[in-house]
């Protein structure tokens, strides 16, 4: 049975400027870096930069994306660091609690995210959608 998300490798066109950009923009803790590749911690999970020429040049049309949680409290300052950096926002924010969307040195969509499952879900039962099933907590 899967435990949880062990780490998550992210493919990159240059390792410095994404190392760079993932410790000196986002905050993320470097904890390994060789020439091919870097682990950073996000909290308590891990992230994998990985040097790959054939890394996409920009972002894909989908929706997917990865979420990083950021305290409310910090949240505009870390949205100006972004901005600052030049990270290209790609979406405005329609869900709740305060998020940034913006894309990574090699098209990676990324979020900054305030909120929780739990205020997700709760603002979810305001206006359920249409066939919504919710299932029991694992955690009890």
């Amino acid at each position: 049975m899967i435990g949880g998300i062990n780490h998550i490798t992210l493919a990159v066109r240059d390792l410095e400027i994404s190392f760079s950009f993932y410790t000196d923009v986002l905050g993320l803790r470097p904890v390994a870096k060789w020439y091919k590749g870097a682990y950073l911690e996000a909290g308590t999970d891990w992230i994998c930069l990985t040097l790959d020429e054939s890394t996409r040049s920009g972002s894909l049309p989908e929706y997917t994306h990865l979420a990083l949680t950021v305290d409310e409290a910090e949240f505009a300052a870390a949205m100006k660091r972004l901005q600052d950096a030049g990270a290209e926002c790609w979406q405005q924010n329609h869900s709740e609690g305060e998020s940034y969307y913006f894309l990574d040195p090699n098209g990676h969509k990324l979020e900054i995210h305030t909120g929780t499952l739990q205020s997700r879900l709760a603002t979810m039962m305001e206006h359920p959608p249409r066939d919504l099933i919710l299932f029991p907590s694992r955690k009890e």
